[in-house]
């Protein structure tokens, strides 16, 4: 392996000028023109004579301008950023004296005037070898050359030749300068470092559901998004139809995210959270813990099933329809019967009521065609339409709107024990009721007026989807997954019925009341029990030290989950800092800022207010979690809560104790203080003026 000398300014030291590092700079000028020309093309197309009216003519302009922005050169993200060699032409037979060709690996594809590849997108087949190929199996790769780059700046190279048996294998500098490499703003592709195992699973087929386990720093979220990009280019006719979709925990971690897939040419992807895909209804209440719980517990589903359809009546009287001066009458037996078979075939309940008044008119068609008339599909759809059928549907078969429904079953004692029977006992009935009787508190007399939770949303969803099918997508990323109860389990998968899944998690890293205890019950309630679990134990960007120390948490939080192993070179800075008060986590703070990169301040939530004034006190800027940092703005103030999921280069933990203590038991606090204590990629001070957890002695 063998990497040229450069100076600080990226010019070679001692080299002619046709060295390989100038060709290399040369081609990248090169494709740099080159992808130019394919933006000019594109914006040159003239479509006023190619559409046949102005429906059309916006498609296509849409489309034609998503391609431009696809083919924008970013100049501080390098073009390419490998190069593999071929022994043999890729696809050819391996004969004897057979040419080998050459590919350049970017992020996207690029030709020339000619049509041929100048640089070949990291997605196709050809280029799967740079990340899978090794000395032991070289996959038909003679030689592997990966760049570095400042800024935008080609400014070294670095060269393996898989078939050398004199060349030993070893770790990749570049690779590794590119991991550590300080981040400032929101988060980036890793195109350039993706690892075997995290490329088996980028690469995993449309078709199936993919869980990914990831201890922090492993990845996962990036392979997600990563597999999101690759199926866009392998199934991109298909997924264009159906569409795609990527569920985050929050705001802040898809402000985080939200420019990895643009920054790869993916535009067309929606992102959102649960509550996003969950907002019949204006969410302007809290639940209590327990009845959070409950609310979210999947024997919820069956209770609303059961609620929905307590509305159906068998039929006692019969249907009268009058056409002309000849009446047709469906006798109740008849009725009946079709309304049993409807509901034995356990189809949406409205999809089953529009189907009645059509079953009830074919009956009396059948009538019609035994008296030797030749009635017709207009007929039928004429007696669908005849008041007495209409007036029969409703009475057996009434209307149900699902706000109004979950608002009954939240303030109806007898209702919701009606249809909770043996389900839910007395307690759990009483712990989701908005007003017991006797308890004096107002009852909710409309949708409108109720303060909905959360969970309260995601139960209306359910309902929601019994009476009408919720519409799927192709494939849905569910990202911190961990944190999901049962019920929101339930309406992620009504997004992907006939799609498919990334689903991606950390057990250890559960925070709520119903967190996750198993990926199989996950993948169950997501309606994907086949789906297949996949593990990164790999840490790529946690230090050692940081996750060594934050691992001592694991036998109390998620016992037998295997550590993360960090595979960093660089072990990292790791300071535990007794203080007396706010005024050292700030000087923390200060010495942090000396560094590259950016510094985030961890705390619990209850904490937040005394660190910012004392921040603002000591002149130190600071954001929000989610927003961009700047030159000079590069501290960003965390409440603990929002921290999960989110990096920064250096860390100061303030107070673990409380990040423990602020939450409603010691198993949630520690996982959450154990999300607090990953989130550091380069250095981690941990101050305490209060005794540390045991847990971590």
């Amino acid at each position: 392996m063998s990497t040229p000398a450069a100076d600080p300014l990226g010019e070679p030291l001692g080299e002619p000028t046709d060295d390989p590092l100038s060709r290399e700079r040369s081609h990248l000028a090169s494709s740099r023109s080159a992808l130019r020309a394919m933006r000019e093309d594109v914006e040159s197309l003239d479509i006023k004579d190619v559409t046949a009216n102005w429906v059309n003519a916006e498609v296509l302009a849409r489309q034609i301008d998503e391609r431009i922005k696809a083919l924008a050169d970013l100049s501080d993200t390098p073009l390419f950023f490998g190069r593999l060699t071929y022994l043999h032409a890729p696809g050819a037979e391996q004969a004897e004296g057979a040419g080998g060709e050459q590919f350049y690996i970017g992020r996207r594809h690029v030709h020339d005037g000619d049509g041929d590849p100048m640089v070949i997108d990291w997605r196709a087949p050809v280029s799967q070898p740079f990340y899978r190929a090794s000395k032991k199996d070289p996959l038909d790769v003679s030689l592997r050359r990966r760049f570095g780059y400042t800024g935008g700046d080609l400014t070294a190279y670095e060269d393996e030749h898989l078939m050398d048996p004199a060349e030993a294998a070893a770790t990749s500098k570049l690779l590794q300068q590119e991991i550590e490499r300080p981040r400032v703003g929101p988060m980036r592709d890793i195109v350039a470092t993706i690892q075997p195992e995290q490329d088996e699973i980028v690469r995993s087929g449309l078709g199936g559901t993919v869980c990914v386990q990831g201890g922090p720093g492993t990845g996962k979220t990036a392979v997600g998004l990563h597999r999101v990009a690759y199926l866009l280019y392998a199934h991109r006719e298909r997924l264009a139809r159906t569409g795609t979709l990527v569920i985050g925990p929050n705001r802040s971690f898809l402000h985080y995210i939200e420019q990895v897939l643009p920054a790869l040419g993916e535009l067309t992807v929606r992102q959102g959270t649960v509550d996003d895909l969950v907002a019949h209804v204006e969410v302007r209440g809290t639940d209590e813990a327990p009845a959070a719980v409950v609310k979210g517990d999947a024997r919820m589903a069956e209770v609303l099933r059961r609620a929905i359809y307590s509305h159906v009546t068998l039929p006692t009287e019969p249907v009268m329809v009058v056409r002309g001066s000849r009446r047709w009458r469906v006798p109740a037996y008849e009725l009946e019967a079709i309304v049993r078979e409807l509901l034995d075939r356990d189809i949406r309940y409205g999809a089953a009521r529009e189907a009645l008044p059509q079953r009830i008119a074919h009956a009396v068609l059948v009538q019609m065609e035994r008296s030797g008339e030749a009635p017709d599909d207009r007929v039928q759809d004429a007696v669908a339409r005849n008041a007495a059928v209409k007036a029969a549907v409703k009475a057996v078969w009434p209307p149900v709107e699902p706000a109004k429904l979950v608002l009954r079953l939240l303030t109806d004692a007898d209702f919701l024990a009606a249809h909770a029977d043996g389900l839910l006992d007395e307690d759990e009935q009483k712990t989701i009721l908005w007003a017991l009787p006797g308890s004096g508190k107002r009852a909710v007399r409309s949708v409108n007026a109720a303060k909905w939770s959360a969970a309260d949303a995601v139960l209306i969803d359910e309902a929601t989807d019994l009476v009408q099918r919720t519409h799927s997508l192709g494939h849905v990323v569910l990202d911190e997954a961990q944190d999901l109860s049962p019920m929101q389990y339930r309406a992620v998968g009504r997004r992907c019925t006939t799609g498919s899944a990334t689903v991606l998690g950390d057990l250890a890293q559960g925070t709520t009341p119903w967190a996750t205890r198993s990926w199989d019950e996950a993948l169950a309630h997501l309606g994907k029990s086949d789906g297949v679990i996949e593990e990164l134990t790999a840490g790529f960007r946690v230090p050692t030290d940081v996750i060594t120390y934050a691992s001592r948490l694991l036998p109390h939080i998620a016992p037998g989950l295997t550590p993360v192993a960090s595979v960093r070179e660089n072990p990292g800075f790791f300071d535990l800092r007794p203080v007396t008060g706010t005024a050292e986590v700030v000087a923390a703070c200060e010495e942090l800022l000396r560094n590259e990169g950016s510094t985030g301040l961890i705390a619990a939530d209850a904490r937040i207010p005394g660190l910012a004034a004392a921040l603002t006190a000591a002149g130190i800027g600071y954001i929000d979690p989610g927003e961009e940092t700047t030159v000079d703005t590069r501290l960003t103030l965390v409440p603990a809560s929002l921290a999960k999921g989110l990096e920064y280069d250096y860390v100061v933990l303030d107070e673990p104790r409380a990040v423990v203590d602020g939450e409603p038991d010691e198993r949630t606090g520690l996982r959450r203080l154990y999300v607090s204590l990953t989130r550091a990629v380069s250095g981690l001070i941990v101050t305490h003026a209060a005794p540390l957890p045991p847990q971590l002695a």
